[in-house]
């Protein structure tokens, strides 16, 4: 485990109070810990914006009844299946699918297969979710 550093922050009193209920509501033990998590995200976003690689979900809603629409998402992950790890296709109910493809790669390409798999009609909605592969931080 990394040695531990202890260090001083001045903040404004309502600033203080609005990051002390920010903890609490997302339940962290400690200013210290969501102190750090909130650095890490800073990181990780950089890395994210210099390219560095990522890994991440991109989670798609759609309508398995909409003509063609399957054979069209899969011809473009196909396309992109250098980077992609797996896929999960889950029933929501008669007409809705969700669709958790897990990633690792490029954020600009990542994004690219993101609106690639979003433009598609018949998908009703998509996101992308970067993280870090952890070697970086």
């Amino acid at each position: 485990m990394s040695k531990l550093v202890r260090f001083g922050v001045s903040l404004e009193q309502g600033l203080l109070e609005k990051f002390d209920r920010l903890t609490k509501e997302k339940s962290y033990t400690c200013r210290s810990e969501a102190f750090r998590d909130l650095i890490r995200q800073e990181l990780i976003q950089k890395q994210w914006q210099s390219g560095h690689e990522i890994a991440g979900a991109i989670t798609l809603i759609y309508d398995h009844h909409k003509r063609e629409l399957v054979n069209k998402l899969m011809d473009i992950q196909h396309a992109f299946g250098g980077m992609i790890i797996s896929s999960q296709h889950v029933h929501l109910d008669h007409n809705n699918c969700l669709e958790i493809i897990a990633v690792k790669g490029s954020p600009k390409e990542a994004q690219k297969l993101s609106d690639s798999l979003k433009s598609v009609k018949g998908v009703k909605h998509g996101t992308l979710s970067m993280s870090t592969t952890g070697k970086n931080i």
